[in-house]
Parts: structure tokens; sequence; C-alpha cells
């Protein structure tokens, strides 16, 4: 006992100090753990040599991290999710882990007579990693774009696909269809009865402790530390029992409250699993290397081939179908937790899962430089696929004729919330105004969605010249850039007034500020007016405000929702 206090000890120490380096050097903290625990374990500096501490600390932050990934699917987004992303997510993850299969049985790793090593390296190359790209995409502030919502739908549904292949694995030396069904089974039993219980009686006790933080705390991991006995009692894996629980949470009110307090044990537990397999990494061999670099080359390849045909197929665009399958280019740690299991039940050989670790730590740096330089790796990739003769959505609609020409009085250069909001006001009140219209955004949403409703509308990167001049902003009377500096790519306000000013000396140019320093700088850049949406937000707080004081809230709340309703926005 005392050992394996003083192993937890030195796994803290080891993580804390590595993560402090791998921050400052913008590097995602999962690197650091597996790393510290690489230099303090058997294969390092020998510091932590009990393999039953090494196990117990690797299999309690396994449990807690499946627990936390089940905490953060959403069946419900999933259950909303349109045609693209289902329609991708199958094209990606089946076809990932069947090219995977094939791919690796064919450069030599055993498949069947008791090894699975291609079947397991399959799966693990079409998972991603949930942390490293919420992460980036987050710092980048790209989780609430198009291509950010793929990315995380994606995401989801490859957990759950984990969630199908678990139930399967224990019974992989015997696949009979009986034991196939037996497993099954036990699956069914097991979701049902944790779902049930979360429906029916978890609330009931929650909603009696919600007050006292330390029950809910305490609540949720009796619930998790039940789930995963309950399953190791059905012949299936703790650590599922741990993921389904979590997913059973998800779906009660109290999923947030829930999550909230386990973050902080779960970070906790989660160092612990991460450096627990960094301890397990034996020295490199040549032939270990040798997998890795393949797997490395193999995962970018597979996710392009597997994630941009069923979005470009479903007219997403170039940008919008090559975006996610860069975000998504590294392994999971869903995959070092499969190649774990698969060591565990003799499936695979420790060096296999030792290629996959040292695959995940390059492809964690390479995919996150590739991430925060996505917006001109994409558009270097755009030229080089349209000059193969693959076609973009605004090709198509400048071959095709759209009908509209360029002489717009009013050019919308790009398209975010207000312009939407915008266009839905003036289609109620004023329709008229609709035709002296233009929008140029490169979104595949609005190109279609304003296409099927009669406005004219180009597709087209606004931080591109050409882009700007096929627009016809040079016979333009009134030019509006309707992008927040946070989103654009490639291009700031600053730099895009500029361009249209020197395009069109006479038009009259408005633009939108980020921050109250921007006003001026974008004054002095040529637009003739600057918004600022802070200052519209606070004009109504102020009235709501004056409101409640009047004792008019009801009437301001009926004004409002009378406003909004039976809008068609585009992004709603």
């Amino acid at each position: 006992m005392h050992d394996l206090l003083s192993d937890i000890a030195l796994c803290t120490v080891a993580a804390w100090i590595l993560g402090v380096v791998a921050q400052l050097a913008r590097q995602p903290v999962i690197l650091a753990y597996l790393v510290g625990g690489f230099a303090i374990g058997p294969n390092g500096l020998a510091l932590v040599k009990s393999q039953s501490s090494i196990e117990t600390i690797s299999e309690l932050g396994l449990i807690f991290l499946l627990f936390m990934i089940g905490l953060e699917i959403d069946l419900k987004k999933i259950l909303r999710s349109g045609r693209v992303i289902l329609f991708s997510a199958g094209g990606q993850i089946l076809g990932g882990a069947v090219l995977g299969v094939l791919f690796f049985v064919l450069i030599g790793q055993p498949l069947g007579s008791g090894r699975w090593d291609a079947l397991y390296l399959g799966i693990a190359t079409a998972l991603s990693s949930t942390v490293i790209i919420v992460k980036v995409l987050y710092d980048k502030r790209e989780l609430d774009t198009l291509s950010g919502r793929v990315t995380l739908g994606l995401l989801v549904l490859q957990d759950l696909f984990v969630i199908l292949f678990l139930a399967v694995q224990p019974s992989l030396n015997d696949l009979r269809v009986e034991i196939l069904l037996l497993s099954i089974l036990r699956v069914g039993i097991l979701v049902a009865t944790l779902f049930l219980v979360s429906r029916y009686v978890l609330p009931h006790l929650f909603v009696r402790i919600a007050r006292l933080p330390e029950l809910v705390l305490v609540g949720a991991l009796a619930w998790c530390f039940f789930a995963g006995e309950f399953a190791e009692y059905l012949h299936l894996s703790r650590e599922m029992g741990a993921l389904v629980a979590g997913v059973s949470l998800s779906t009660f009110p109290y999923a947030l409250d829930v999550t909230a307090k386990v973050t902080s044990l779960r970070d906790f537990f989660v160092t612990l699993f991460f450096v627990g397999l960094g301890m397990t990494i034996p020295i490199p061999t040549v032939g270990v290397l040798a997998l890795a670099l393949v797997l490395v080359v193999f995962t970018v390849a597979s996710r392009f081939a597997t994630t941009f045909p069923p979005l470009y197929a479903n007219r997403q665009g170039l940008r919008a179908s090559l975006l996610p399958p860069l975000n998504l280019s590294q392994l999971s740690e869903f995959s070092l937790v499969l190649m774990q299991l698969g060591v565990a039940a003799g499936h695979t050989s420790p060096d296999t899962k030792s290629a996959a670790s040292f695959a995940f730590v390059i492809l964690a740096v390479l995919s996150t430089l590739a991430m925060m330089s996505s917006g001109s790796l994409v558009t270097r990739a755009i030229a080089v696929l349209q000059r193969l003769g693959l076609r973009d959505l605004g090709d198509t609609a400048a071959q095709e004729g759209d009908g509209h020409g360029h002489g717009a009085r009013v050019i919308f250069l790009g398209f975010f919330r207000a312009a939407s909001s915008l266009i839905a006001d003036l289609e109620r009140d004023d329709p008229e105004r609709l035709g002296d219209i233009k929008v140029v955004d490169f979104n595949p949403v609005v190109f279609h969605s304003l296409g099927e409703r009669g406005l004219n509308v180009q597709y087209g990167d606004i931080s591109q010249r050409e882009t700007l001049v096929h627009a016809g902003i040079q016979s333009a009377e009134i030019l509006v850039c309707s992008i927040p500096d946070y989103l654009l790519k490639g291009i700031t306000n600053e730099r895009l007034v500029r361009q249209l000013r020197q395009i069109n000396p006479n038009a009259t140019i408005v633009a939108p500020a980020d921050l109250m320093g921007d006003v001026e700088t974008l004054y002095a850049a040529g637009a003739d007016y600057v918004t600022v949406s802070r200052l519209t937000e606070a004009g109504e707080l102020r009235e709501v405000l004056d409101a409640i004081d009047g004792g008019m809230l009801g009437d301001k709340r009926a004004a409002f929702e009378q406003r909004i309703q039976s809008r068609r926005e585009v992004l709603a």
C-alpha cells in the first residue's frame, strides 16, 4: 500500500512538471503525461518498478476516463444530427476501420488464431482525439463553425462505435454465432438496466442531494463503480460499464452538475492513466518505430480518403470537406485504451501497442500544428484539387450560370448571425430589398440555403482578392463586412476594408469591430461606419432592466417571442 501511494505521488509530480513544460511549448498535456510515465517507469529512470502499481493506476484512470467520455456524449445532439454528419460518420468510421484491417493484414499483421493485431490497429486508426481537437478548436474559436460542428459530430459517433466494439471484444477468440448473440444480450441487459435506473431512480435521488456537492460527487462515483462491477458480473469489462454509466447520466438534467463536480477528480485519474500508460512503453526497437511511422502515414491518408468523399458528395464544397479530415488526423486517447485492452486480453502484442503509443505522440504534435495553420493549408489544397479537376461550389455555379449577374447594389462579404437575422427581417418586412443584395461566403449551408430561397449568393473566400473582384464589388454602392475578426481566416477586417477601398473608392463600407479600440483603426482603413455588437446588446439589456423595474417584463417577453416566431434564419 505504501509503495502504491509513493508511486502515485511520483506520477503526479512527474505529470505536473512535464505538463508545465508542454503548456509553455503549446503542446497537448497528454504528451507530457506519456513522456512523464516513460521517464519514471521501468524503462526510464525506474523510479516506479511495481507492476501491480502500474496496472492499478492505469485501470483506475481508464475507468474514470471512459466514465467522463460517456458523460460528454450527447445522445440528443446525435439524434438531431443532419444527414451530412451521419453519412460522413458512416464513411469515416466503417470505411476507416475496414480499410485499416485490410491494410494491416496486407503488411503482415496477424488476424485470427488468437492474435488480432490487424483488427485493433484498424479500429484504433479510425478514431481521433477528442481532447486535442476540442482544445485546439476552442483556442481558435471554431467549435461553433460548420467544420467544427461536423468534426465534433464525427467524434461523438466514433465513441458510440467503440461501445459496439467493446461488446464483442472479450469474445474475439471464440466468435461463434451463439457467443456473439450472448455478448449482445449481455450488453443489452447492461444498457437497459443502467438507462432504466438513470431514468426512473437516479433523478429522484439526485434532486434530494443537489444542494450537497460532496454527495453529488460521491453519488456519481458510486454509480460509476456500480456500473463497472455490474458489467464485470455480466462477464463484460468494468471499462465498458463505466462508459455506459456516463452515457446514461448524460441524458438526465443533472448531467452538467455531475460533470462539473467530477471534472477535477477526472483530471487527476486521467492523468494517472496516461502516466501509467507511459510507464508501459518500452524503449523502441527499429521495428516498433517503423510500424509507428506506418501508422502515422496510414492514419492521415485514410482520414482524408474516408472523410473527404462523403462530405464532398453531400455538396459541402472543397473547404468544408477538407477541414474535418484535417482536424481528425490523429489517433484517439481511445485508441490507446483499445490497444491496452488488447494486450491485457492477449489479443495484441506489447510491441503493437508501443507502436500505437509512439504514433499517437507523433500525430498529436503534427496535427496540432496542422490545425493551427488549417486556413493556409486548406487554401493550398483547394488550389491543387481544382487543378486536378475537382469543382468547388462556386465553380459549379459559374459553369451552370447563376442567373444573377454581378450588378448587386449591396454586397455582404461573409454571412454570420447578424446578417442571417437581417435577411430574415427583410424577407418578412421588405422582401423587395432582397433583390438589391448579394452575399459572398464559403459556408456551403449559406450557399445552398440562400440559393434555394432565391437570393443572390456567390460561393467564395473573401480573403482572396480575385473572389472580391469576381463578386463585382467594384460596381457596388454598399459593402457590408459581416464576419467578426475572430472568425475570419487569412485576413482581418482592417485589411479587408483597405482592400475594398482600393478596388472601389466610392462605395460606402460598413465593418464590425470586436473591440472598442478597433473602431478608429477601421475608420482609418477606409470604413464609413463601424458596428459594435456589444453596444446593441447593452441597449437591449437596458430595456429589459427598465421593463423589470416597471413591471412590464411579461409584455417585453411577449413582444420578443412574437418577433422571433416563425423566423426562417439560415444560421438559426
